[in-house]
């Protein structure tokens, strides 16, 4: 079984291919259109149709193209979250910036960050390196 990643919500798949297909549109904005991103961890790319630019340094509110749903993390301001599963089938939840341009992805497993990559993590430790008796003042 190859690495999947599923939408949080209706748990379809988001990998197509070499890609992760979403949904992204500008916060505050109509513009909007398909977002393809490399499903290697720590790998940045992108790619989208010519007519649908990403901006550096601005939000995107991310969506499941199957189910619509908002992807954008409501508890991690930021943060957008899908579900990868890997070979064994162990599910993790996969975060990632939704501000353009920045490198930031965490793998966490029962609360428990198994990997983050980027040099962007330091914004968004603080969510993830905190004891979570303290975690509601955040």
């Amino acid at each position: 079984m190859a690495v999947e990643y599923i939408c949080k919500i209706c748990r379809g798949h988001l990998k197509v291919k070499t890609s992760i297909v979403l949904a992204a549109s500008k916060l505050h904005s109509s513009t909007r259109g398909l977002i393809f991103l490399n499903p290697e961890i720590g790998n940045y790319t992108t790619t989208t149709h010519p007519s649908f630019e990403i901006k550096e340094g601005e939000e995107y509110i991310y969506t499941c193209p199957i189910c619509h749903s908002q992807l954008n993390s409501t508890k991690y301001k930021h943060l957008v979250r899908i579900i990868m599963i890997d070979e064994n089938g162990k599910e993790f939840d996969i975060y990632f910036s939704g501000i353009a341009g920045e490198k930031c992805t965490y793998k966490i497993s029962e609360d428990k960050v198994e990997e983050k990559t980027g040099p962007d993590v330091k914004h968004y430790d603080k969510y993830f390196d905190v004891p979570d008796e303290y975690k509601k003042y955040l």
